[in-house]
C-alpha cells in the first residue's frame, strides 16, 4: 500500500499534479483546496490559556480589588453629598468616570434605598439641580 501512495506521488509530481491520496498515510484526504476535517476541529476546540497553579487565587484578587473600589467610590459621593452644598450629577460623574443615568440609579437604589438615607434634590438659582444628603432628621 505504501509503495502504491509513493508510485502514484511520483507520477502526479511529474506531470505536475497533487497525488490523490497522501504520501504520509494519513487517510484524512486533506488536499491543498479542502483541509482534513479532524484537524480543523481540533484547533478549534484547543486554548493557548495555562491552567494556573492556584486556580482560586485570581478570580478572588479581582472580586476583591473591584469590592474595594466600589466601596471608595461610595465613600466619594457620599462624601460629596454631605457637604452643604450638595453635589450635581456632573460633579458626582467626573468623580466616579460613571456616566448620568448610572450616578442617577446610584442615587436612587444605594443612598434612598439601601443606605435609607435622605436624599434631597434642590434646583438653584443658577438652575442646576444639586443633590444633598440631609442628616438632621436622622440624628433625632
Amino acid at each position: 500500500m505504501a509503495s502504491e501512495n509513493t508510485d502514484q506521488a511520483t507520477e502526479a509530481n511529474e506531470r505536475g499534479e497533487q497525488a490523490s491520496q497522501p504520501i504520509d498515510g494519513n487517510q484524512s484526504g486533506a488536499t491543498p483546496d479542502k483541509p482534513a476535517q479532524k484537524k480543523v476541529a481540533k484547533a478549534r476546540t484547543q486554548t493557548n490559556v495555562k491552567p494556573s497553579r492556584f486556580p482560586g487565587r485570581a478570580a478572588d484578587a479581582l472580586e476583591n480589588v473591584s469590592a474595594y473600589a466600589k466601596l471608595n467610590k461610595t465613600e466619594m459621593v457620599l462624601k460629596r453629598l454631605r457637604q452643604a452644598k450638595g453635589a450635581t450629577v456632573e460633579m458626582l460623574m467626573e468623580e466616579t468616570g460613571w456616566q448620568a443615568h448610572s450616578v442617577r440609579g446610584f442615587l436612587s437604589a444605594v443612598v434612598r434605598k439601601r443606605l435609607d438615607l435622605d436624599l434631597r434634590s434642590d434646583v438653584g438659582k443658577d438652575g442646576v439641580r444639586r443633590y444633598r444628603i440631609n442628616d438632621t432628621n436622622k440624628d433625632a
